[in-house]
């Protein structure tokens, strides 16, 4: 099998079409690992027992072309991807996730924090998971439909009816590969960041602590994740 990983990295791309494929079969790095991923999942369940085995997906091929990005994915249990996040050089494998870039009618960024239960317990981010094969349709990726489930899950928003930007944009770092859209809601941020923690409130086992809402360049709140702050920055420069 060809692995192959073509595209810049640390620079935001515009991406005018998402060609990424789930092939049926195991992903290579799953399949040469079976022992050190349980080994660590044990590890992993015992440092955090909240955690739960589902079902991912990592590449094992990306390639920008054309303004597109072409690839090939495998569904992978979590715990796989929980051994690979350790050190993931020279695995054959990447990530690659999807973020709705929510904007307020105020131009004001909402993002939210993970939840202490959480792998990412205290980061912030754009509300996202993993692919999943519930986001693909005829073995292709609906980014839309995992940017939508995502945001509708963690936070109760529905992006469904909401404006979407003209295309989608992507940054490759070696840590993984966002691929992002902006998501404009006409209320003003307080108003979503308002909706948004009564949402988590109500729930039972919420898997963010809160919104967080970034209203300028250098608002960068306590325990960003990397990858956000050129997105931010993006952003706020009125990029498109």
């Amino acid at each position: 099998m060809t692995v192959s990983f073509d595209l810049p990295r640390s620079t935001i791309l515009p991406v005018d079409a998402v060609d990424v494929r789930l092939d049926p079969g195991p992903h290579p790095f799953e399949r040469d690992n079976a022992q050190a991923i349980a080994e660590n999942w044990r590890r992993e369940v015992g440092a955090n027992p909240a955690l739960f085995d589902g079902t991912v997906v990592l590449l094992s091929a990306l390639a920008y072309r054309d303004s597109r990005l072409v690839g090939r994915c495998h569904a992978v249990k979590y715990s796989t991807f929980m051994l690979w996040r350790q050190n993931h050089q020279g695995t054959g494998a990447e990530h690659a996730y999807a973020h709705a870039m929510l904007v307020a009618g105020d131009n004001a960024l909402v993002a939210i924090r993970m939840g202490a239960h959480t792998v990412n317990a205290g980061r912030v981010y754009f509300a996202a998971g993993s692919f999943e094969p519930i986001d693909f349709r005829d073995g292709l990726v609906d980014v839309d439909f995992n940017m939508i489930r995502e945001v509708g899950e963690e936070t109760g928003i529905d992006l469904s009816d909401a404006a979407r930007g003209q295309r989608y944009f992507a940054l490759s770092t070696p840590s993984g590969t966002v691929i992002f859209r902006r998501y404009r809601i006409v209320e003003p941020a307080d108003e979503i960041a308002r909706r948004i923690s009564a949402f988590v409130a109500a729930e039972a086992e919420p898997e963010i602590e809160g919104p967080v809402i970034i209203r300028h360049a250098a608002d960068l709140p306590d325990g960003l994740m990397p990858h956000m702050r050129p997105l931010i920055e993006w952003h706020f420069a009125g990029k498109d």
